[in-house]
């Protein structure tokens, strides 16, 4: 067998895939990290179900964490756009209640249907985050920066809003459908199994959507190789003809999108439109993105990733709470979760490298 060295050219250039194609080298399946994610997140459930056997209460249990897995999803992935550029949303949390408040406040003031509220909640959250990364492209400042002053501005605005417009700081009108969507699972919706099982809300709908979205966008569409070539490096899009200003505008406003429906979802999971909606967000969107996958320095993304990462995150969150784990402990084996994801993501970038070193 001959090997590749750096005295026989040749030989090197033979062993190159042909253009278009994909390398030849495959890492082992067992460092793959989503097939890791999937086998660590039954491994638990095994582990969590067998101390607690309540753990597979379809209706008690796994309905309520299904449904904080789909909402905490959305959450994650509103991270993983803005990550793909290389940035990252610190406001992520205040622009999901930003979005939520106009849902509520159409429901409550102007009588609005479900699906219309659903609009302006989402509107609102694309336009908070397009204006995000409006500053963020016009003025050069780390978008560290920008969204952390973004997060006090809408945490001031928001509770403004809704004291000056509601008696108890909550807008607890809801419209016909609301109900339904909180408390039905897919099986409800036809005879039987059919359509889904017990233990799935029908809000999951509204994570499907979001999931295959973004997944036709970065893996099928120029706009999104272009996001992933901006994060990559932003000089050399600039140079290449790619308009990174406006994909980063794009990234942010995808963001505040995600965010929105973020909060609609829990929102509707709560059955009130409240100031505090999105108060939890920060960690989950970091931890799905980053377990999933996601680089924090930009240019590689994985949509099916960030919904492992955000299950297994759930997964342990219920387990542990199922086992009597207090909160304070909880967010302490959180932390030490995201810890070890960032270095995780720090040697992925250094294999990534060294392996696209060697190829070439």
């Amino acid at each position: 067998m001959k090997t590749a060295t750096a005295a026989s050219p040749p030989d090197r250039a033979a062993d190159r895939p042909a253009d278009g194609a994909r390398p030849t080298h495959r890492l082992p399946f067992w460092v793959n990290q989503r097939l890791g994610l999937l086998v660590l997140i039954v491994a638990l459930a095994a582990v969590f179900g067998t101390a607690r056997p309540a753990f597979f209460d379809e209706r008690l249990v796994l309905f309520p964490l299904v449904r904080d897995i789909a909402t905490l999803t959305v959450v994650a992935l509103a991270q993983m756009v803005v990550l793909s550029v290389g940035h990252m949303n610190l406001a992520v949390g205040r622009m999901a209640a930003f979005g939520a408040f106009f849902a509520g406040f159409g429901y409550d003031k102007l009588q609005l249907p479900l699906s219309l509220g659903m609009l302006m909640c989402l509107v609102a959250g694309c336009g908070i985050g397009a204006l995000t990364g409006w500053i963020i492209a016009r003025t050069g400042v780390s978008s560290f920066v920008v969204t952390l002053a973004m997060d006090f501005a809408l945490l001031g605005l928001v509770s403004l809003l809704y004291s000056g417009l509601t008696d108890n700081a909550a807008f607890t009108a809801q419209p016909a459908g609301l109900a339904d969507l909180r408390s039905f699972s897919l099986a409800d919706i036809c005879v039987g199994r059919l359509c889904g099982s017990p233990a799935v809300p029908q809000m999951t709908q509204f994570t499907l959507f979001a999931l295959v979205g973004l997944g036709f966008l970065y893996a099928r569409t120029r706009m999104g190789r272009e996001l992933l070539l901006t994060g990559a490096n932003p000089a050399a899009a600039e140079l290449s003809g790619i308009p990174a200003g406006r994909r980063v505008v794009l990234a942010h406003a995808l963001s505040g999108l995600l965010a929105a429906l973020a909060g609609f979802m829990a929102a509707v999971g709560t059955g009130t439109f409240r100031a505090s909606i999105g108060g939890d967000f920060m960690l989950p969107s970091f931890l799905g993105a980053v377990l999933g996958g996601t680089l924090l320095t930009g240019g590689v993304v994985s949509v099916l990733g960030t919904l492992l990462g955000t299950a297994l995150v759930g997964v342990i969150r219920k387990g542990l709470d199922l086992l009597g784990v207090g909160l304070e402990s909880l967010n302490i084996y959180l932390g030490c979760v995201l810890l070890l994801a960032l270095s995780a993501d720090r040697v992925r970038t250094v294999v990534s490298y060294r392996m696209v070193v060697r190829s070439t």
